[in-house]
């Protein structure tokens, strides 16, 4: 009998409409619910780009079995206009009037006083329409190229010197701000800002001067932004993808958003350019563009309408003083972020490049931000010529451009650039500090379930370790080795490296659970992940609890494993926590007849992960260190009842406690404040 599993797209919708019910919380500042609201719009954006091409084609083709299909579809089509039009609902009805008390304002056209009007028309005259140039569409002047995501209008004109209706396409250019905040002198002691949409949208007849509107309407197209590349088929991977990047921008369309009252014409015409169905059509009572509002709480002022600051500790199991290297060698330490502080890992690399007596850095680089610290230090070790080996993932969906620069940087200088093993993405965090210590080189070591970031790293929740462990360190120069020589992995003793051996090793566990049960012992399995969407592991999950085993999962974002099958009995919880920071660290917890394994990992329990990356998961031996994972990452998690959801039936989530409140009951336990407060 086949086991019915939830749909990933729509549990992936399903965790996007739990980070919008950040926006509607009371006990939030309101600054900090409107960048809520901005990110699940970022969030839709990526979940249109990638998940809904294929969803699209099945309509296209008329597929109507399967789990891709016609009907699944119209179901996540129906989740994600419902969950738009609460979006633009909360936008409208509560954030902005809420903010308005506040003095802080977004002033749309009607409100404007005349001082507003005619600061906003010369700003228009001076900053926008310079570069703005609207096409005419006649047979010399085809549909022109709309970029993916950008601003644009549609306007139907009608010309006085021949009476016909002409239709005309204004690209807005992305080097203009989508935010201007209007001076002090005619913002009557408020924080006044209007947005580039309503600026261009109250001057469209200076635009057209010599012609009358008739209709128009700011759109916005979403376009398939995979990239089609082929690495058995390229010379340079660099190369080549640089090329592909282009192309991203114009990939075939798969949503459409207009302003709520675009005429029907005007819709239908722009959906028969793009070629996409009534359902691939959202209308919104607002910018287009709302992600690009997350600009607002940076650019507004107001300490009592932001989070309070917390600033990450320095690591509690390391003298700041003292260097870093010396202490990791006499014992090994977790860092807990962004409650202790990112810092430590760069003054471990500061320290590496400052001594004489390092030889080698080897580092693997997935996303790193704008933050270029650790760049300019491996720079300065290959200037001090040490031999530094970089593993560059160029395929790091929507980071490819900032790695292609990373590389190219690196490699102008000398530093080794290899783009890891054909056809898989290396996903894994390490960095190996090689040191000559005597007659021996002894090997220093980071592992992390989280990026190079610096700036993420306040934002994410992430533990790494440092390390010195001959063995440990050891496996991740074999791992270096194949990433640059595809030479097999020897047997490893300590390491769990997909797409090799960590699959079928969290799957040993599992059945390793499973049979304890059911010879009545006890078995429980912890697992704290972003995402859960392996088929089997799910199943293999769900037969080790028919068995007895107790499982319990902290999965974040999106999970198929139906908790409310009845041979389940309620062995198998699933929750997600939501809340001010991302839940972002890898946790697998397994406890059998009293006997503890417990691995962290840069992977996520997905087929892509296990299958199709390289990722590394490093075992927690030591008592006092799974203790203090037990007591930080996982206990606090499962004891939430303020950010955590609980999956129930038919894949709905529901929250542990009720969402529209301002006040938090004295009994309650958000795991994530509980931590800033334990780091303070």
């Amino acid at each position: 009998m086949i086991t019915p599993l939830l749909d990933r797209d729509l549990s992936i919708l399903s965790f996007n409409q739990r980070v919008l019910t950040l926006a509607q919380r009371e006990d939030y500042p309101l600054l900090e619910r409107l960048r809520f609201l901005c990110i699940v719009a970022s969030n839709l954006d990526e979940f249109f780009e990638v998940r809904m091409p294929q969803q699209l084609q099945a309509v296209q083709d008329n597929v109507t079995q399967g789990v891709v299909s016609t009907q699944s579809f119209t179901q996540i089509a129906s989740k994600a206009h419902a969950l738009v039009a609460k979006q633009y609902e909360l936008f409208n009805d509560v954030l902005m009037p809420a903010l308005a008390k506040e003095d802080v304002h977004l002033v749309s056209g009607g409100v404007r006083t005349p001082e507003q009007k005619q600061w906003v028309a010369q700003y228009f005259k001076r900053e926008v329409k310079p570069l703005l140039m609207p096409v005419a569409l006649d047979p010399s002047h085809p549909f022109p190229q709309v970029a993916n995501k950008s601003l644009n209008f549609i306007v139907e004109l009608e010309y006085a010197h021949n009476q016909e209706r002409n239709i005309a396409i204004v690209r807005v250019p992305r080097v203009v701000p989508r935010l201007v905040q209007l001076p002090a002198n005619i913002s009557q002691k408020a924080q006044c800002f209007v947005s580039l949409t309503s600026i261009i949208r109250a001057n469209l007849d200076d635009l057209f001067s010599g012609a009358r509107i008739l209709h128009f309407s700011q759109f916005r197209v979403t376009r398939n932004s995979d990239l089609a590349l082929d690495e058995d088929d390229v010379d340079n991977l660099r190369t080549a993808l640089r090329e592909e990047l282009a192309h991203r921008q114009y990939g075939d369309a798969v949503r459409l958003e207009v302003s709520h009252e675009c005429h029907e014409e005007l819709a239908n015409f722009l959906l028969e350019q793009f070629k996409l169905p009534q359902q691939a059509l959202y209308r919104v009572n607002g910018p287009v563009n709302l992600g690009r509002l997350i600009q607002l709480p940076d650019m507004a002022e107001g300490a009592h309408l932001k989070f309070v600051p917390f600033l990450p500790q320095w690591p509690k199991s390391l003298q700041r003083t003292q260097s870093i290297l010396a202490q990791i060698k006499e014992k090994d330490v977790l860092i807990h972020q962004p409650f202790e502080s990112f810092d430590a890992v760069i003054q471990m690399l500061e320290e590496a490049v400052d001594d004489p007596n390092v030889l080698a850095i080897r580092q693997t680089i997935y996303r790193t931000g704008a933050d270029s610290r650790i760049l300019r230090l491996l720079q300065l070790a290959v200037r001090r010529g040490k031999e530094v080996l970089v593993v560059v993932e160029l395929k790091a969906r929507f980071d490819e451009e900032a790695n292609i620069n990373w590389a190219e940087a690196l490699e102008s200088i000398g530093a080794q650039v290899v783009y890891g093993v054909v056809g898989l993405k290396t996903h894994a965090k390490m960095l190996l500090i090689m040191r000559r210590e005597g007659k021996a080189i002894k090997r220093y070591a980071h592992l992390s379930t989280g990026n190079y970031n610096p700036k993420t790293a306040k934002l994410y929740t992430d533990v790494c370790m440092l390390t010195t462990d001959a063995a440990i360190t050891r496996e991740m120069e074999h791992v270096f080795r194949h990433l640059t020589s595809e030479l097999p992995l020897p047997r490893m003793q300590q390491l769990l490296v997909a797409p090799f051996t960590l699959h079928t090793a969290m799957l040993a566990q599992i059945k390793k659970a499973q049979l304890a049960a059911g010879r009545g012992q006890p078995a429980t399995i912890i697992a704290k992940m972003n995402s859960l969407t392996d088929e089997t592991l799910v199943l293999a999950l769900i037969a080790a609890a028919k068995k007895g085993v107790e499982i319990d999962l902290i999965v974040r974002g999106a999970c198929i494993l139906p908790v409310d099958l009845p041979a389940l009995a309620g062995r198998v919880r699933v929750r997600s926590i939501v809340g001010r920071l991302l839940e972002h660290s890898r946790v697998f917890y397994f406890n059998v007849a009293g006997e503890t394994h417990l691995w962290l990992s840069s992977a996520d329990w997905m087929s892509r992960n296990m299958l199709r990356r390289v990722e590394v998961a490093w075992p927690i031996h030591d008592a006092n260190m799974q203790q203090r994972i037990m007591d930080d990452l996982l206990t606090p998690y499962l004891q939430d009842n303020v950010d955590a959801w609980t999956l129930g039936e038919q894949g709905e989530y529901q929250p542990v406690r009720k969402i529209n409140t301002a006040t938090v009951p004295s009994h309650a336990i958000s795991s994530q404040a509980m931590l800033i407060k334990k780091h303070s």
